[in-house]
């Protein structure tokens, strides 16, 4: 079972780098893990030197970057190119890198290569890979090959046409047993989205590992959030489960309005800004 302790956010002992160690180490000690997106250097940059654990090359980007509806247009080579950034730019956070469609859904060595080329081609640490009961065998296969995998339960993006939408997920017997599976095959971390607290709960007290959750209430290991939700910088729609520490498009939004009124009144540049 998790027990957080809020009151010791950071320990003085853990390594600089976070490891698939330093999180196990963290559940253990009930030390709350704290995980966001990122998929260009200078917000991993940021975000590393705030502290965050682990930093997540979410798939996500096809929606918050790349303007699409659903996760499932970003390709392998886009993922890659972003993942690149994200590590070069990480100290100390792990960086864990999502397996997009259809690199998890393939034949299972297809998955290896894919996975294998982000251990490869980036600084990146793990790869994270949709499903659970089913995917074990997956997931064993790219442990097998010297590559962490972080399974992802619950709510799955990539699987939203069969699903008929992003619903919350209330089967806690296959739930649990997808958690179970993916620890079983070798998964470090799982990643629980969209379910009720108290499925959260289950699925942390029925694993050793660290468990992540999105919407999966406080009993879980750590949290993670698409950071552009988080910081206020989306077209305006919020999930229940996100909670909002900043206001960026709006300040982004007035800054450039009075760019444009300071360069309509001929307010800039200005001597400061100019050269003799």
């Amino acid at each position: 079972m998790s027990h957080i302790n809020n009151g010791n956010p950071r320990p003085a002992n853990l390594p600089r780098r976070v490891t698939t160690k330093t999180l196990q180490k963290m559940r253990g000690d009930g030390i709350a893990i704290s995980m966001l997106t990122a998929y260009d250097y200078p917000t991993a940059e940021a975000l590393d030197s705030a502290g965050v654990d682990v930093l997540l090359v979410g798939d996500s980007l096809a929606m918050v970057v790349q303007g699409h509806e659903t996760t499932l247009p970003v390709t392998m080579d886009q993922m890659l190119y972003h993942a690149e950034m994200v590590g070069r730019a990480a100290k100390r956070s792990m960086v864990v890198v999502d397996l997009p469609f259809p690199e998890g859904q393939l034949e299972i060595n297809r998955s290896v290569e894919a996975s294998a080329r982000v251990l490869k081609e980036t600084k990146c640490h793990a790869v994270k890979l949709e499903g659970g009961a089913e995917q074990a065998n997956r997931i064993e296969a790219i442990v097998t090959a010297g590559i962490p995998v972080m399974a992802h339960v619950g709510l799955r993006p990539q699987s939203v046409h069969v699903e008929g939408g992003y619903r919350i997920q209330r089967q806690t017997e296959q739930l649990l047993a997808d958690a179970i599976a993916a620890e079983q095959a070798g998964a470090f971390c799982v990643l629980i989205e969209c379910v009720p607290t108290e499925i959260g709960r289950a699925i942390t007290d029925a694993v050793s590992v660290p468990t992540i959750g999105i919407g999966a209430g406080p009993h879980v290991s750590g949290q993670v959030l698409v950071t552009h939700d988080m910081i206020g910088f989306n077209s305006g729609y919020l999930p229940k489960f996100v909670k909002q520490f900043a206001d960026v498009r709006d300040a982004i939004t007035q800054a450039a309005q009075d760019y444009c009124q300071a360069i309509r009144t001929g307010q800039f540049p200005s001597k400061e800004e100019s050269f003799e």
